[in-house]
């Protein structure tokens, strides 16, 4: 009997303890990559819209609280029920069902930053913009409904870990609402900048590059949130699901400060520490326009003086100097 039992329990925490603990491992090598990437954002960008600043800020401030949440939930299974495996059978902790809403605040807010994004490549088109924005608050407002429940059930013990699938629904049209979201708006950045190309080998190389890196972006957020949907829908009554739900909201901060720091390498210079009286070179692209800009910031009173070379053309595109550039002000 004894065997039995110990057999039985190994095979609990198999698929719950022990599935916790590998989302609770790669989350915190995932939170480390956000953290260096917040970092050199401020070390880099000192001079960055302070926009900017908040949200990269915020983002960390809440993947930290994320992953405090997360383990939390991981020490109270691990340590404070140790040895018991029917605590896996009892009641959620409260931080478990938290970091549902923590996590999807993150997502949130990086969907919302993506959308504005799209918004603006496509020529301010609403209808694409606000249908982003739908999908992305209806899975907040399908995270809240889930936590609220499921956190509400557990205070007055009418619902414990394998009774949790009963919100199955909710978190499924929460997960899915999340997937579609991330593919459209990937399978959009890709479309517009597209539609960029200029026939230029340096501007429609910078064009690919662009492309790839939103496709990267948007499979690996959409191959975890897949990864999340079935494994929580196939497998109910595990935590195998949290091994890709863990890491889904540290990656999209990432996605989003990735974004952010890349911006040097996309445009060669940036907003970072550029001294506002040296000159730059800022690459335009317009309709089927390349040309390259020779721009001398001015003094206080002084007109912009600017000279157009059409010479070499550069392969970088620079920072916000000229509101006709779709990269300058959208990337």
């Amino acid at each position: 009997m004894s065997l039995a039992l110990t057999g039985a329990a190994k095979g609990v925490y198999d698929d719950t303890l022990g599935a916790a603990f590998i989302g609770f491992a790669v989350s915190c090598s995932v939170y480390g990559v956000l953290s260096t990437q917040v970092y050199r954002y401020y070390n880099r960008y000192r001079n960055d819209r302070a926009m900017y600043k908040f949200l990269a800020a915020a983002l960390w401030i809440a993947a930290t609280i994320d992953q405090a949440l997360i383990g939390h939930v991981c020490y109270h299974y691990a340590v404070s029920e140790y040895g018991n495996p029917f605590s896996l059978l009892g009641n959620a902790t409260w931080t478990l069902m938290i970091s549902v809403l923590s996590g999807s605040i993150i997502g949130t807010t990086v969907k919302t930053a993506f959308a504005i994004r799209v918004w603006r490549f496509s020529g301010q088109n609403y209808i694409l913009a606000g249908f982003l924005l739908c999908l992305t608050y209806a899975q907040l407002g399908f995270a809240i409904t889930y936590t609220v429940k499921g956190q509400v059930s557990s205070m007055f013990r009418l619902a414990d870990l394998p009774n949790l699938p009963k919100l199955k629904t909710i978190a499924s049209l929460s997960l899915g609402t999340g997937l579609l979201t991330d593919i459209v708006t990937a399978g959009a950045l890709c479309y517009y900048l597209q539609k960029m190309r200029t026939g230029i080998p340096s501007s429609d190389t910078l064009v690919r590059s662009l492309t790839r890196y939103a496709v990267n972006c948007g499979i690996l957020t959409s191959a975890f949130s897949l990864a999340t949907l079935i494994t929580y829908d196939v497998l109910p009554g595990t935590f195998v699901f949290m091994s890709f739900f863990f890491v889904l909201s540290k990656l999209y901060a990432v996605s989003f400060l990735a974004t952010l720091n890349t911006r040097t390498l996309v445009r060669g210079r940036g907003t970072d520490n550029e001294d506002p009286g040296h000159p730059s070179n800022t690459f335009i692209l317009h309709g089927s326009t390349a040309l390259r800009v020779h721009s001398q910031r001015p003094k206080s009173g002084e007109e912009l003086q600017m000279k157009i070379d059409v010479q070499r053309e550069t392969q970088t595109v620079v920072s916000e100097l000229s509101p006709h550039s779709p990269y300058a002000q959208e990337w």
